[in-house]
């Protein structure tokens, strides 16, 4: 797999609990230094964060050093903290990073390198079938034309990509039962954004999928006396596309709403009233 050129840091990590107590180790600076270069390294080898050389041989706390220009001691003592905090599992005696794909998302930056990659296959397959209908000199200035006019199109393509956006509407209005137009800009703004960086038509409904099992229920009069909020308003492409969607798709699925208790149409639910037939009984001989 090709080495990917950057890797996403969130920009409050030395706010994370465990930068905060590795700073608290002696040398902290120094493995702090050790983490980002395994991130870097992870991320060039882009191998789903297993630490292999060649996808054969796996890295000792030796080779690291010497990778990262570092003591070995200082190497180890990294380790050996990240192992203790779970940033790092050591798997089968190879050093691993959990969850690189899910935090890094670089599967949605290789499917974009190849819908490219084939997108530019289909487009010279085009011009090779121009240039070939070509007989003469004269079909051949038509053709360099022709092929031209391809380009042109090949450029309002990159810069129009097709984007399914009446696919993920209809199925956000499907999901939450609103009538929400695909065609207004408003609406497709943040889906083309997302298309833009790789992703999918699947991952659009993963994430109307998650978030409306977490946010599609009405509250209760209870709740929303607690302060309980209304969630069901955030249910659009604003908020569902928008600069969390990759946290929302990463997201652990939360527990189902729960559902509403049936209403039982069965009058024999209803409690059986007791009645004294004898004063009934006396009541209408009096009442003539």
């Amino acid at each position: 797999m090709a080495e990917v050129k950057w890797i996403k840091i969130a920009t409050d990590i030395f706010d994370d609990e465990k930068i905060l107590l590795i700073e608290s180790l002696p040398d902290a600076y120094a493995i702090i230094t050790v983490w980002f270069k395994l991130l870097c390294l992870a991320g060039k080898k882009n191998n789903g964060g297993v630490f292999l050389m060649n996808d054969k041989i796996p890295y000792t706390d030796k080779m690291l050093a010497t990778i990262f220009r570092m003591n070995e001691s200082t190497v180890k003592l990294a380790l050996n903290a990240f192992e203790q905090f779970k940033m790092i599992e050591i798997v089968e005696g190879i050093i691993t990073i959990p969850n690189w794909n899910k935090h890094q998302t670089l599967d949605a930056y290789e499917r974009k390198k190849e819908r490219d990659r084939l997108y530019q296959e289909e487009r010279r397959a085009k011009q090779r079938a121009l240039i070939e209908k070509s007989s003469d000199k004269s079909s051949e200035r038509t053709s360099d034309v022709a092929v031209s006019d391809i380009d042109k199109e090949d450029k309002e393509k990159d810069n129009n990509i097709y984007v399914p956006y009446k696919e993920i509407i209809t199925y956000l209005n499907e999901k939450t039962g609103k009538k929400l137009r695909w065609d207004v800009k408003s609406n497709q703004k943040e889906i083309k954004a997302r298309f833009n960086e790789g992703y999918t038509l699947d991952d659009f409904k993963t994430v109307i999928d998650k978030k409306y099992h977490e946010w599609g229920r009405k509250p209760t009069k209870e709740e929303l006396q607690r302060g309980v909020k209304d969630m069901r308003i955030y249910l659009r492409p604003k908020t569902l596309f928008g600069s969390n969607f990759d946290v929302y798709l990463n997201q652990e699925q939360t527990e189902k709403m729960p559902a509403k208790p049936p209403v039982s149409r069965n009058l024999n639910n209803f409690d059986r009233r007791e009645y004294d037939m004898d004063a009934l009984e006396e009541q209408l001989l009096n009442s003539n």
